[in-house]
This record gives structure tokens, sequence and C-alpha cells, in this order.
């Protein structure tokens, strides 16, 4: 594998090869310290990220490798008319792999036909955000001990909800999966999702826009911000921004080992009073994120025996 532009890229056989070597670097982080020494990584972040982006230039830094790159689109060359072929065909050249971020759906597939070093897809509009998804399969892995036999809650925006998107496309894949989709009507998850994967799959699933109707169900709740860079309407993200907000009574219900998930940034659709519960899991999830990508960027770069600590 050369690139990770969607989270379909990847086998559950790789998956799980990957969630096994970032377990192994939490464990025996000294044993991957030089890893890429001398290698480079590129962040190319065409939108704004605080998480993604530096987990990616932490995890390089911690397998002993180097970062370059910008974080917004005005720094780059873009801002003066270059196109993102072009940009990625110069960039390539100073560096060994490109974490690349972009508005735009298709971007990243687009950046991984011109480039000669591989491309990893941090995310394109509201498209897919893979690294995301495999940040949350590992939490989920560490948190629950396993990826089958869960009823998952995902609430909030799941109309331009990426993480959502890409989190349903690779959880069909396991056995006796059941989803709750909490949504106003406005940000109901698209149909092509619905279509394509979910009925397509034989996959159960109840649409709702109570947060508590099923609470007591749940294994896993994914909440999610309205996001306001979407919006082309500001009325219309005002009116829905605090639609659902996650607190201490919302949880009554919740059963006792749930664990409360948030790609981040929160805004308030999670209470502050909801950090202190042994249920929350959304800080951890952030820092599960640096060990699943250096375990990618080990794989990509396909540095010997990678693997061998499986």
């Amino acid at each position: 594998m050369k690139n990770l532009i969607d989270i379909k890229d990847l086998s559950v056989d790789e998956i799980q090869e990957l969630i096994k070597v970032a377990k192994d670097i939490m464990q025996f982080p000294e044993k991957y310290s030089e890893r890429c020494k001398h290698k480079k990584l590129a962040t190319l972040f065409f939108e704004p990220s605080t998480r993604t982006r530096l987990s990616f230039e932490s995890a390089m830094m911690e397998l002993g490798g180097n970062v370059l790159g910008f974080s917004s689109a005005d720094s780059s060359s873009t801002a003066k008319g270059e196109s993102v072929s072009d940009t990625i065909k110069v960039v390539g050249g100073y560096c060994d792999i490109i974490a690349m971020r972009h508005p735009k759906e298709g971007a990243p597939l687009v950046a991984s036909l011109k480039s000669d070093v591989p491309i990893i897809n941090a995310g394109d509009g509201g498209h897919n955000h893979p690294t995301q998804t495999l940040t949350d399969l590992l939490t989920i892995s560490c948190e629950k001990g396993r990826l089958d036999n869960l009823t998952i809650g995902l609430c909030g925006d799941l109309k331009f909800g990426r993480t959502v998107h890409s989190l349903i496309t690779a959880m069909v894949r396991y056995k006796n999966i059941k989803f709750v989709l909490i949504s106003p009507e406005e940000l109901k998850i698209p149909d092509y999702i619905k279509e394509e994967i979910l009925d397509k799959n034989k996959i159960e699933y109840v649409e709702t826009n109570d947060i508590e109707e099923h609470m007591d169900k749940l294994d896993i709740l994914y909440m999610t911000r309205v996001q306001k860079e979407r919006f082309f309407n500001e009325a219309d993200y005002i009116r829905l921004k605090d639609y659902y907000i996650l607190n201490k009574e919302k949880l009554e219900k919740a059963k006792k080992d749930l664990c409360i998930l948030h790609p981040l940034p929160r805004v308030n659709e999670i209470a502050t009073e909801v950090d202190d519960d042994p249920r929350a899991c959304y800080f951890k999830q952030a820092k599960y994120g640096k060990y699943i990508r250096m375990a990618l960027i080990l794989k990509l770069l396909e540095e010997a025996d990678w693997y061998e600590y499986r």
C-alpha cells in the first residue's frame, strides 16, 4: 500500500496490524525512537487543524524523523494560484511522505496520482478522514477490548461529519455492529451512506433526534460538533449548533462501561462536567491518535521489518 486516501484502502487484517503495532509503540516506545531517522514528513494543511497536524508531527518526531510544511493555504503558494498537483510534485522532492488536509473532497486522491511519495489523507471536506478512523478504532480496541458486538451511537452533524462517514465505513466490516444515528432532520446521515454502506451490508440501524431515547443500549457514544465551516447560511448554523449538549443528566441511564468519544474540537456539545466521568475517553482518544499515526507512517514508508513487533 503506497497511500492512505480512504479507510477502505486498508483491509481488516491491515487495520489489525496497525493496531497491534500502535499498542506495541505505546508499551515499548524506545524500540521505535530512531526508526525514521533522516526521514521527513511534510504536513500540507490547506484547512485549519490542531490535533491532526500536531499528532502527525509528534508521531514523526517520536520516530526520530523531521517535519516540514504549512498550516494554512494562505501561507503556501496556493495563495498565488499554484495548483495542488504542482504543490505536491514540488514538496515531494523535499520529503519522504506527505500528510495532506484539504477542504475539497477528492483533493488527496488527485495528489496521490501526482505524487512520488506516499500521501496520507488527513481530511478532505465532508468526505473522509481515515486516520481519525484509525484513531477511533484503536481507542475502541483499547477501551472496550473488541471491535465487534457493539452498539454505536453517532450524535450531531451526521451530514457533513467526515469522521462519522469514515467510522461507519470501517465498522460495518465487523460482526454484530448496530448504529443509533442521532441528529436533527437537517443534519441526517446522507442517503448514499445508508444505501451503499449500511443497507448494502445489512447493518441494523435506527434514526432518531432524541439523544436519550436509546442511551441505555449504547456501548459507544460518538459525539460530533456542528461544523460552522460547512454551512452556507449562518442562521442555520446558529439554530443547530447547540441542538445536543451531553451532560451528566443525559448519562443517567447509560451503561457503566459506556465509552464517550469525540474527534474534537469540542464546542458546546459535551458539557465540561462530563470530563471527570470515567466514561469520557475523548482526551485519551486524541493521544491514541499519535500512536496509530506512528504505526501508519512506518507501514507506508515500509521501514524494514516494521511489522516485527506485531
